[in-house]
């Protein structure tokens, strides 16, 4: 079976090929590859205009970002509590630069770190430094509430928002929020630069650390801080400047997809994660939870088997993998019960409104003879 004849939960997004291939003669002629050439300022520069940020940073790939991040913000090697539901690289990011996780589990609504929980533990365990929530789907996590119990204990916030960019929360950017923020530029994500990521910051120091740190932490033979090779090609930015300037269209069409699932899978026994007030939702996945285990074996092989491979995103809940060490595998019974019923569907602009009614019938047909 070719893959091509899949159909995944996404699709990366491709450039007009004239536009890219033009930035990319440019780029041989100057023969500037790497090393903050022009079109890495220039994507900086337009990302900061589109997203209303002024202190944004591109990088080689979100998790970097986050390290970067993290290693800027005083946390290398101390506690710092994280949400168990996303993906593997926000515990990677962690766990390569010595950090403690302390997993705080999720709000069965919103799926994001729960502010209650953190606050409790942060009275039990106040030398915790800092917290990692994530904008999980591109949805908000409770940034008034977490916030404002980071600020009453003393905490750095740093939201991993990689899979937020587009999501606004009361008009801003949700990268716009926490002393920190990073986001994925990976293949997969609504905007994209086949690999890549950046660090928000919200000050010119923060900025010009990260800046360091980015590029071995050294500018010539001065040598000023701890960095590590997080910079961004001149190749990969100028995919993203391709790219960028359809992204609007691409969030609209996948607010129309995600409409038609609404309509067709409603009445249905499943639950979706909240979408709170204020919030204008990138929809970057079409996730849902099915009522139980069973249902979502069954929902998933039916799919497959028409060559449409829906995804767990996320599965397993991060505090149950294997290597990590005893004492850190605490219980989040929440996430651990979401990772095992969640499925994301297919949902990409050229993904074809068929599409949608054909996954949606298959998944009135398996819920109904349950």
């Amino acid at each position: 079976m070719n893959n091509d004849d899949k159909i995944y939960i996404t699709k990366s997004r491709m450039p007009d090929e004239d536009f890219f291939f033009r930035q990319c003669r440019d780029i041989f002629k100057s023969a500037w590859i790497t090393n903050n050439g022009n079109y890495v300022r220039k994507l900086e520069y337009s990302l900061s205009a589109y997203l209303g940020i002024p202190h944004l940073l591109a990088c080689n790939n979100g998790m970097t970002a986050l390290m970067l991040a993290l290693q800027c913000a005083g946390l290398a090697g101390k506690k710092v509590a994280v949400t168990p539901y996303t993906y593997v690289a926000t515990l990677s990011a962690l766990l390569w630069i010595g950090c403690e996780p302390v997993f705080i589990d999720i709000d069965p609504d919103s799926l994001c770190l729960s502010p209650d929980l953190l606050r409790n533990r942060l009275k039990k365990e106040p030398d915790i430094a800092g917290v990692l929530p994530v904008h999980i789907y591109g949805l908000a996590c409770d940034v008034e509430a977490l916030e404002s119990i980071c600020k009453e204990y003393g905490q750095t916030v740093i939201y991993d928002a990689a899979q937020a960019f587009g999501s606004k929360y009361k008009g801003k950017s949700l990268l716009d929020y926490g002393d920190y923020s990073i986001c994925s530029f990976h293949a997969t994500k609504i905007f994209h630069t086949a690999e890549g990521g950046c660090v928000v910051s919200h000050n010119a120091e923060a900025h010009k650390a990260l800046s360091l740190a980015r590029a071995f932490g050294h500018i010539n033979d001065d040598h000023y801080s701890l960095g590590i090779n997080a910079k961004m090609s001149e190749l990969h930015a100028a995919l993203g400047l391709s790219l960028l300037p359809g992204t609007d269209e691409e969030i609209a069409r996948r607010k129309e997809l995600y409409a038609i699932y609404d309509q067709a899978l409603d009445g249905l026994p499943l639950k979706y994660p909240s979408v709170c007030e204020g919030l204008e939702w990138n929809n970057a996945y079409y996730p849902i939870l099915l009522p139980d285990e069973e249902s979502r074996v069954r929902v998933e092989t039916a799919l497959s088997v028409q060559n449409i491979i829906p995804r767990r995103y996320f599965y397993p809940a991060l505090n149950t993998l294997p290597y990590l060490k005893e004492e850190w595998r605490i219980s989040c019974p929440v996430a651990e019960d979401v990772a095992r019923r969640v499925l994301c569907l297919p949902g990409y602009s050229d993904l074809s409104n068929e599409y949608i009614y054909r996954i949606a019938a298959s998944i009135n047909y398996e819920l109904h003879r349950s």
